[in-house]
């Protein structure tokens, strides 16, 4: 029996961010450290912190995801993804001198409802 491909998705998707995450702390810390006052440097941090557990979060959802049946599980994973992009991006995007985009409270709002659909995935019966 083949293996649907969302799953896998979201595992290469948390495993890309996870390494995204720790490529940008090194940057943060020895490339960007000089440019940033001291709330560029919590504004960075809070980037990455996010993304480091929304990677784990999104590694779970795949393995979740080859268990349960149903939507929620993709629907927290599509949530993951675009929150990250929404927070984790804005944050970026500022510190890179691009100004506010307006969209980390929306990117946010959608980290908390992947958690939410995640936390119902599972709840679900296994497949």
């Amino acid at each position: 029996m083949p293996v649907p491909i969302l799953p896998r998705i979201w595992l290469f998707l948390g495993g890309l961010a996870g390494l995204l995450a720790v490529g940008l702390a090194a940057w943060a810390a020895h490339g960007l450290a000089p440019r940033l006052d001291e709330a560029g440097h919590r504004m960075a941090q809070s980037a990455l912190t996010m993304q480091g557990w929304h990677a784990l979060a999104l590694l779970a959802t795949g393995l979740l995801a080859e268990r349960r049946t149903g939507r929620l599980a993709h629907l927290a994973g599509g949530c993951f993804v675009l929150g990250m992009l929404g927070f984790c991006g804005a944050i970026w995007w500022r510190l890179l001198g691009g100004g506010s985009l307006g969209i980390a409270p929306l990117g946010g709002t959608l980290l908390m409802a992947g958690w939410l659909l995640l936390a119902l995935a599972g709840l679900r019966r296994p497949a």
